[in-house]
């Protein structure tokens, strides 16, 4: 006698005396296996919100507006605020710092980030010390290009003076020999090239040290790194 859903074939094994039927094999869900999966799905959700919240948050800092040689007091023109992403390897100021008044310590370049390495507020005029103005001419200075800071030796060079008489072996401006000092200020050249240099210099060799600058027989060399 046949089955009453058909004849008997290999791929539908006969339903045993009283076994349930289930129609199209469909499985029961469990609620504890739904309610992880929307668990996991709402955790993900969460997660992917608060990734988004972080990276897409913007803090205000400080960037350059111009241009600011290395030495140079930093002025509220030279500041612009920029609005970034939190990025941990960046390591910008906010707007809130202090940084008018203070110096560069590197050439910084328009449109960059200002960090705390930057800048420094160590003065170049130290007590006990006087700014003394050097004219120097291009063949009394290095090529390189002098900056506040810049740590310079002024050398006495009797050799250069002109003229019938003069005696070489002869020290310039007195004992004055030579001097560490520091640069404060560059000045533009004028039409001859010559360009004054404010240098910083022990008071109780300033004198001194005019003395020599008038004379016109010097040369400005730059310090060796360490020097004092």
């Amino acid at each position: 006698m046949e089955s009453p859903i058909g004849p008997l074939t290999a791929t539908r094994p006969p339903i045993a005396a009283g076994a349930p039927y289930r129609l199209g094999g469909a499985r029961r869900r469990r609620p504890a296996v739904l309610a992880l999966a929307v668990a996991l799905v709402a955790a993900g959700g969460l997660g992917g919100a608060a990734l988004y919240t972080a990276t897409g948050k913007r803090v205000a800092v400080i960037a350059l507006a111009r241009n600011v040689p290395a030495g140079r007091t930093i002025t509220s023109a030279d500041l612009a605020e920029a609005r970034i992403s939190l990025d941990p390897a960046l390591h910008p100021l906010s707007v809130n710092s202090r940084v008018v008044g203070m110096r560069a310590t590197a050439d910084l370049k328009a449109g960059s980030l200002l960090t705390s390495s930057d800048l420094t507020d160590s003065p170049l005029v130290l007590p006990g010390q006087q700014i003394v103005g050097i004219a120097a001419k291009h063949t009394q200075l290095p090529a390189v290009r002098l900056q506040p800071g810049t740590r310079v030796v002024l050398v006495a060079t009797p050799s250069a003076a002109g003229g019938s008489g003069s005696t070489s072996s002869t020290p310039a401006a007195g004992s004055l020999t030579s001097l560490t000092a520091v640069v404060v200020d560059v000045g533009a050249p004028d039409n001859d090239g010559t360009v004054v240099v404010d240098v910083a210099v022990p008071s109780a060799q300033g004198a001194a040290v005019a003395d020599l600058a008038a004379s016109g027989r010097f040369a400005l060399l730059v310090a060796a790194q360490g020097s004092g």
